[in-house]
């Protein structure tokens, strides 16, 4: 269990009102709350390819998101390899959002397992926000069965700051009168956006605290990392950061991906794969009465390089067939690249997303039906369930992990 800590209200009149509020080990943490002979065991889920989650107890050996399944258990022998359980995930995600939404309605989803909360009205009717982050876990808790770490502060970055200090299953108040305090002493790493290669960067230039970030020159740090970040990062470190909880913000995008491991896949089997990961996507755009314009393919290769590749279509759609079509073509283009390369993981998205017009007047005659053919589909997943129906072109394609990018 992690500290609790509890500050008086600040002297500067600051409050710290932010929550954010992170699930711990989530897919892993599903997995023990539905096993319980999985519970104080190293757990990971995924396989052979590439771990999808692991356990506190696997994190102690090492193992870490995304690792190789061979290395993980290397590392860790007596690891424990589970399926991943999405639509589990997708209920227990949708359970912790609904007592979010019971603390306060200033709920800003970030991913499926962590959310950012203004709790700066709820002084009089519900006690501080160190007290309203207390309850939420042992809400969260006793309903879903899950632990959950809470951080509180000023601004959205510090919030998040602590609640990756406060991890696992704890609760972290940052005083708004000792933020500076709390921050500089910390590695770069905590800085937002601060990733390996930037790590480095900044290492190899004798800056390894927040602190050493904020006493070198914004112009410097600029020249080391470039304009843009450097000057972020240069406002992090002081702890400027002016964003606010953005509540009924609808993404830009949605996507889907699948780690592939490294066994040499052919061409008819990535393709299958995708197709079945556009079904996915276009499911849920139309759930979510959503159409887009922009059908991007990212993928990881053996080196752990990185590509993507895009093309917009002239009218929004949500129709599987008319995306799929886009991707397959993409998945051509990127062919050569991914023979040379070796694909250990391939995602999809669309983007430029607009709210559902009427039919899709740009398609094709001989497509017309697809849209209907499209709302049967989802009709009979709804009722019978997700498996109760399957395109033929996604059959055998249950190989690797699929991972939602962000839940609905």
């Amino acid at each position: 269990m992690g500290e609790h800590v509890f500050v008086s209200r600040s002297t500067t009149g600051k409050e710290a009102s932010i929550l954010h509020a992170d699930l711990d080990s989530f897919y892993a943490s599903v997995e023990q709350r539905d096993d319980p002979s999985l519970q104080g065991k190293p757990v990971a889920v995924g396989g052979g390819g590439v771990i999808l989650a692991a356990s506190y107890e696997a994190k102690r050996f090492g193992v870490y998101t995304p690792m190789p399944g061979r290395e993980a258990k290397r590392l860790c022998p007596g690891l424990i390899f589970v399926d991943p359980h999405f639509e589990a995930y997708t209920a227990a995600s949708k359970a912790v959002f609904k007592i979010f939404d019971d603390v306060t309605p200033l709920v800003e989803g970030i991913s499926i397992d962590e959310a950012f909360l203004d709790v700066g009205g709820l002084l009089r009717l519900s006690g501080t926000p160190g007290e309203i982050a207390a309850q939420l876990r042992a809400d969260v808790a006793r309903e879903v069965g899950l632990a959950i770490t809470v951080g509180v502060a000023r601004t959205k970055f510090l919030a998040k700051v602590a609640s990756g200090v406060g991890k696992p299953d704890g609760l972290l108040v940052v005083d708004p009168d000792k933020e500076l305090d709390f921050l500089h002493p910390l590695p770069v790493q905590k800085l937002w956006g601060v990733g390996r290669v930037t790590t480095q960067k900044l290492n190899d230039r004798g800056l390894f605290t927040v602190r050493d970030v904020a006493e070198l020159d914004p112009a410097a740090l600029s020249a080391i990392t470039g304009g843009a970040v450097g000057r972020q990062l240069s406002a992090l470190s002081h702890n400027v950061d002016a964003r606010r909880v953005q509540v009924g913000k609808r993404r830009g995008s949605i996507g889907s991906q699948q780690a592939l491991g490294r066994r040499q896949r052919s061409r008819d089997e990535i393709e299958v794969i995708l197709r079945r990961i556009i079904d996915r996507i276009t499911t849920r755009m139309r759930r979510a009465e959503r159409v887009g314009r922009t059908i991007t393919l990212r993928f990881r290769f053996d080196d752990f390089s990185r590509a993507t590749r895009s093309h917009s279509v002239p009218s929004p759609t949500a129709a599987t067939a008319l995306v799929q079509d886009v991707a397959a073509t993409l998945l051509d283009a990127a062919w050569p690249m991914i023979e040379e390369r070796g694909l250990t993981l391939i995602g999809a998205s669309v983007g430029n997303l607009e709210n559902e017009v009427a039919e899709q007047l740009a398609l094709p005659f001989e497509r017309g039906d697809l849209a209907v053919l499209d709302t049967t589909i989802d009709a009979i997943r709804d009722k019978f369930g997700g498996a109760s129906l399957t395109r033929a072109d996604r059959i055998g394609s249950d190989v690797g992990f699929s991972v939602p990018l962000l839940p609905d």
